[in-house]
Formats: structure tokens, sequence, C-alpha cells
């Protein structure tokens, strides 16, 4: 189990802590005279139910024994009253108090969800999805149950106890004291109650989360659980985890099993010892029949909510848990974070771009560690650093391609350019302007990214070229598909531009899905265009359509080329050769073959060989 993985999966003993208190309600400020309309509707709920075994205490000693049919029906008029008076204040606050907890939920959900989209990719390549989700869907809705049901109906739970406590010693204190006998019996079975849930419910939060986590990575990658044949493999995995959470529900289920039963028990018992003592008291004359009644009443109603507050104690105990994961989610400073004072872009943009000695790997410290760091994507040298002194220079317009083995630091110059990593040593300059400097949305906004890897959104042609940006019309969508060739099997779908192409564009080819990521980045009329690998899964008559368009698009933009394939990368101004995360050669094409270095290998390794073996298949 991974470090992030052991610290999410810590378990929290505390029931009460006073500072995420505090953080909660701050949520709560905003509907705080909501809760002070709730708080009032619940103590008026409490106090209208202690009438009800008051006038039954009052018709059978006094009406019932008097004939007076008049006060009889008074009586019975004025508990019907209450019981109606009763379900309104209680439907009103459970309206109220369930407003107040979505409300939460939603502001809160909305908090996480954009302080999440502010997080750096660091922080995704160490944290899976499944438990982010988790933390935005299960752990807020906590929090939901713990503002609709818990924090406000606690009050009324404690005014319930309270009223009929003064009520049962207005009546008679000697009844009273017999009532609270078995009351020492229902905090001890509270209190190892407690302790069982609080334990139970820890691990059923671990093991959702686990369960999201796990279907996650599987359905997202279920073809490659399918091509080899992995489905029972999977299947088993998912039976043991499943049956972990299974297992650990059913236990709760047990503790509630036994908890529930024992306060009616004691509930019994209780009611048990009232008839006793008041019977006697009924035969010596020294009580009457109507105030043994009442105390049956009451004594009902007294466990009732003393039963409820240990329910609302292992909500507490939860809402802790998660409110703590939760904050500890908010309090995780964003690795890319804008200067105070952002520096203007330059206008209008050359799209000039310069690294300069850039020194970068995927852990936390400013030093090369002894090992190589744990991250995605390009593989660190033995020190750990993945790009290591790297410096270069693309003048405005200019074509720069880069080229090396796989792990070499391609892709990383890339995520370094985009402001998605920071170096650890060295600077980026965009136009003459460190990019450390300026607001990362303005960087962005000059730079157009299309991906190997092009994610398109379960929406229509349409919004997957535009994304919601308003000053993008349709005819400049139409323009861009045109321009990249896409326009062609756009026009073939169904729906045209207004066909949705399912999740990660997964009714589209390969080759479709890497054309609207081309339309995609000419719509938004970037400065820079920086291509990550383009056109590595395109055949060779899309690919050549492909730099057609391309010949067109980079004029009088500068373009920066990531690829394995050196035929892509040909015609470039300039090509950097990157070993080991160092630039071991630059020039153009025909100059790095003259060299006869690591270019001149890898071109005879891609062209010179395939051609041999081409030659052979023919012989």
């Amino acid at each position: 189990m991974s470090d992030a993985v052991a610290h999410e999966e810590q378990r929290e003993d505390k029931a009460y802590d006073a500072q995420l208190t505090r953080r909660l309600l701050e949520y709560v400020r905003p509907y705080r005279l909501q809760i002070v309309a709730a708080i009032l509707l619940l103590m008026a709920g409490a106090a209208v139910g202690m009438a009800g075994p008051f006038l039954t205490a009052i018709a059978i000693d006094r009406a019932i024994p008097a004939g007076d049919v008049e006060q009889l029906t008074l009586l019975a008029a004025l508990f019907f009253a209450s019981l109606l008076a009763s379900f309104l204040f209680e439907y009103l606050q459970t309206l109220l108090t369930t407003w107040i907890g979505q409300r939460v939920m939603n502001d809160l959900r909305m908090e996480i969800f954009r302080h999440l989209q502010r997080l750096s990719l660091r922080y995704f390549d160490r944290n899976p999805v499944g438990r982010l989700m988790t933390r935005v869907t299960n752990d807020v809705e906590t929090l939901n149950e713990l503002f609709s049901s818990g924090v406000v109906t606690v009050f009324g739970d404690v005014f319930t106890v309270v009223f009929i406590i003064v009520a049962m010693f207005l009546l008679d204190w000697r009844l009273a004291l017999v009532t609270m006998v078995v009351l020492p019996f229902v905090f001890v079975a509270a209190f190892v109650f407690r302790g069982l849930i609080r334990e139970s419910s820890w691990e059923i939060r671990i093991k959702l989360a686990r369960i999201n986590a796990f279907l996650q990575e599987r359905l997202t990658g279920i073809r490659v659980v399918q091509l080899f044949g992995k489905e029972k493999e999977t299947l088993d995995r998912f039976h043991v985890i499943n049956r972990e959470h299974l297992d650990v529900n059913l236990r709760t289920i047990t503790y509630y099993a036994l908890f529930f039963p024992i306060i009616e028990v004691l509930t019994a018992v209780a009611t048990a010892l009232i008839l006793w003592y008041g019977g006697l008291n009924i035969l010596e004359g020294t009580m009457t029949v109507g105030l043994v009644a009442a105390f049956l009443q009451y004594a009902g109603r007294f466990f009732r909510p003393i039963q409820d507050l240990s329910e609302k104690y292992n909500l507490l105990q939860g809402a802790v848990a998660s409110s703590e994961r939760i904050f500890r989610l908010l309090d995780t400073t964003p690795a890319i974070v804008d200067v105070p004072a952002p520096l203007p872009m330059p206008q209008p943009t050359r799209g000039e771009i310069e690294f300069r000695d850039v020194w970068f790997h995927y852990g936390d410290e400013a030093e090369p560690v002894e090992t190589p760091a744990t991250m995605v994507g390009d593989t660190p040298t033995v020190d750990g650093w993945v790009l290591r002194g790297v410096s270069f220079r693309i003048a405005p317009g200019e074509r720069v391609a880069v080229v090396g083995a796989t792990g070499s630091g391609k892709s990383t110059i890339i995520n370094l350019l985009m402001r998605f990593y920071e170096p650890q040593r060295g600077e980026i300059l965009f136009d003459g302007v460190p990019i450390r400097e300026v607001a990362t949305g303005e960087l962005r906004d000059r730079i157009g990214l299309v991906l190997q890897d092009v994610f398109l959104f379960s929406e229509d042609v349409r919004s997957n070229i535009a994304l919601g940006r308003g000053e993008i019309t349709m005819e400049r969508v139409r323009d861009a598909a045109r321009r990249v060739g896409a326009d062609v099997f756009i026009e073939r779908l169904p729906a045209g531009f207004d066909q949705a192409l399912g999740e990660r564009g997964t009714s589209i080819s390969v080759g479709e899905r890497q054309l609207v990521s081309f339309a995609r980045a000419l719509a938004f009329d970037p400065a820079v265009l920086v291509l990550d690998e383009a056109t590595s899964s395109v055949d060779s008559e899309l690919e050549a359509k492909i730099d057609e368009a391309l010949k067109v698009l980079m004029l009088g933009r500068t373009t920066l080329v990531v690829a394995h394939r050196l035929s892509t990368v040909q015609g470039a101004d300039q090509i950097l050769v990157l070993h080991k995360g160092e630039i071991r050669e630059r020039g153009t094409h025909a100059e790095l073959l003259r060299i006869g270095g690591l270019y001149s290998r890898l071109h005879e390794l891609q062209f010179v060989r395939d051609g041999d073996a081409e030659d052979r298949l023919t012989a």
C-alpha cells in the first residue's frame, strides 16, 4: 500500500473536533436564519408533544369519573389539536432541515470540484480518481445527513428529553425517579454500541472507497480486461473487495439489531417498574390511575430521543471522519499557482519559446533523489532527473521537433511548457517573459495542444471542438474541421456536428478522434501549436492529409512537434535529439544525418532496417 493510500485510510478515533466543527459551521452560516427557524420549530414540537400525556391524566382522573362529557370532549379535541400541531411542526422542521442539508451539500460539492480543477497533475498522478469521487459523493453525502438529520435534530432530542424530565418531576417526583432507574443501563448500552459502530463505520468508508477506485479503474480499462481475457480474475478481485464491504455492513446491522431491542427491553422494564410502583400506590390511594397512565406515555417517549442521540453520535463520528478527508483535500495547496500580480502577456503574441537550463524530476524536493522518482509519463534517469540542463530557443514562426527514445523526456518538455508541472531549476520563457510570472490561463490560451492520447467528452462534435467557448462560433468550428480534413467524416455522421460521440469519443475511430482534436486546437487560433505524437495513430493516407493541412496552418505560428516517427519531423527548421534528459544533438534533418550520431542511428532503425525487411519480404 502506497503512502498516499495508507494516509488516506488512517483511522480517526476522535468523535468531535472543535476545529473541524468550526469549519463545518462556516458552510451553515449563510443559512443561519433557516437554522434558527428549524430549532424553534423543534422546540415548539417538543413542547406540544408534552400535552398529550397531561391531557390523558386529566381525562382519566377528572372527566371520566365525573361523567363530564363536555370536558372529556374538550380534552379529546385538545389532544387531537396537539397531535395535529406536532405533525405540522415536524413536517416544517423536516422540510427546512433537509433543505439546509441539500444547500450545504451543493455548496460543498461545488467548492471541492472547483478546487480539484485547480490542483496540478502531480496530485492526480498520486491519487486514484475513484477515491476522489468518493470525496465528492459519499463523504459529502455523510455531511448532508449530519446537517439535515443530525445537528439540528439533536436539539429536538435534547429539548424532548428535558421537557419530559421536567414534566415527570412536576407530576410526581417518586415515579420520575422510578423511571430513571434504568438510565444507567441505557447509557452503558449506548456507550458500548457507540464504540462498535465507530469501528465498523470507519471500515465501511474505507471499503467503499476501495470499491469506487477499483470500479473506476477497471471500467475505464475494460478494453484491456476483455482483450486479455481477464474477466474472471477481475471478477474474483471485485468479489473479494465487495465481500469485505458486505461483511462490514452485515456486522454493523448486527450491532443495530442488538442495540435497538436492548433499548426496547429497557423501556419495557421502565414501564413495568412504573406499573408496579404506581399500582401499589394506587392500591394505597396515594396515586391516581391518570397519573400512572401519563407516566407510561412519558416513559415511552423518554427513551426514544436517547436512542436517537446514540445514533446521532455515530453520525457525528462519520461526519468528523468525512469532513477531515474533505478538508484534507481542500487544504491541498495547488502546486501550480499564479503569482499575486502576474505580468501581462506581450501584445501582439509572437510565439517565442525559450528553455534556460531546465532541470526537472517528478519528486517533491528540489534536489535529485538517489532512486528514480515515482511518476507517470517519461522514465527518469538513475539519479531521478527527467530533464537535465535543457536549453533551447524556438523563434517565432519556427517549426522545432523533439525526438528521442522512449523515456528521454520529450513529453515532459510539453508538460513544463503548458505549466502542468514546475521545473526544480531553470526557467521557461514565452515571448521573453518567464511563464511563472504570467497568469496560467493566459499562457494556455496562446498554446494549442494536441496529445497522442486524445480525450473527447461524451458530447456532440461541436461541443468537443468549441469546448463551451462562446466566441467560437459554428462557422469557426466548421472552418477548423474543414482545414484539417475532419469535415469529411463529420458530415457522414447521422447528426453531423450535432452527433454525440459517447464517452471518450468511442463511437468514432482513433484517427477520427485525432482529427477532432486537431480541429479543437485550431478553432482556438493559438499562437503556438504543440503536437505530441499527433499523427501516431492514423494511417499513411490520413497522415498525408494532416501534413498538408499543417503546412498551411503552421504559417506564422510557432510549432513544437514531439514524435517517435521521424517521417513527421524531417521538414522541421530544427530538430532536438533528447537522450536521458539531455539535448545531445540539434540541427536540421540533413545536418543530423551528416553527423552520424544518435539521430542517424534512430533514422537507420526506423527507415533503413524497415526498408531491408521490406526488400526481403518482396524477394
